[in-house]
């Protein structure tokens, strides 16, 4: 079954969760693609532009800088916010390597969101919104201690802000924004300085 037909074929009120991730791990996405899992449903997510796949390697770039051998940045790994029932394949996902090397490569099953140590967003013209709020009180709902969302088409400017100390309503009690051109800090196990003047807007 396609992801498609998944969306075609469901009623308004969705479907089951583990029917859904039957079918997700099921799916063949063209490549490029990404399958999420949202409001009971399956969608297709459009492979970014090069900006933006340019700005996740500058991301990931950084943060290697300094950090821990236990731990590794992915992309394109589902990561299942438990609390919701939504599952989501984030631009970039930091958490310790032996959970991802250790999962059953026959089951397919997504890692939990609430290891990841740093997820990070780019936004796309197309899902700025989502990605603002949807996945922001969804990351914060599943405990990431970090969500990093960089946002090209914010009303304000381009800005890269960094959500800390998540509660359980789904909200970070703590944010730092800085316009494109301004450093933005991580802090440990980081500790490095985004340069996010060589972001392209």
């Amino acid at each position: 079954m396609t992801a498609a037909m998944v969306e075609q074929e469901q009623d308004s009120e969705g479907w089951p969760w583990d029917y859904l991730l039957r079918t997700w791990q099921g799916l063949d996405v063209p490549e490029g693609w990404r399958a999420e899992i949202d409001e009971g449903r399956i969608c297709l997510v459009p492979p970014p532009y090069a900006r933006h796949n340019g700005i996740a390697a500058k991301v990931q770039r950084r943060l290697y800088a300094n950090l821990p051998d236990e731990l590794e940045i992915y992309q394109t790994l589902g990561v299942h916010v438990a609390p919701l029932d939504k599952l989501y394949v984030p631009d970039l996902v930091v958490m310790p390597a032996e959970l991802v090397d250790g999962a059953d490569p026959e089951a397919g099953d997504p890692t939990d969101a609430s290891e990841a140590l740093l997820i990070v967003e780019i936004t796309s013209k197309g899902n700025a919104r989502e990605d603002r709020t949807k996945k922001y009180r969804a990351y914060a709902r599943a405990g990431v201690p970090m969500y990093l969302l960089i946002d090209r088409f914010d009303t304000r400017g381009a800005m890269s802000t960094l959500f800390t100390e998540p509660n359980e309503d789904g909200m970070y009690k703590c944010s730092e924004a800085v316009p494109f051109g301004k450093p933005l800090g991580l802090p440990a196990p980081f500790d490095v300085t985004l340069a996010t003047d060589a972001f392209p807007v």
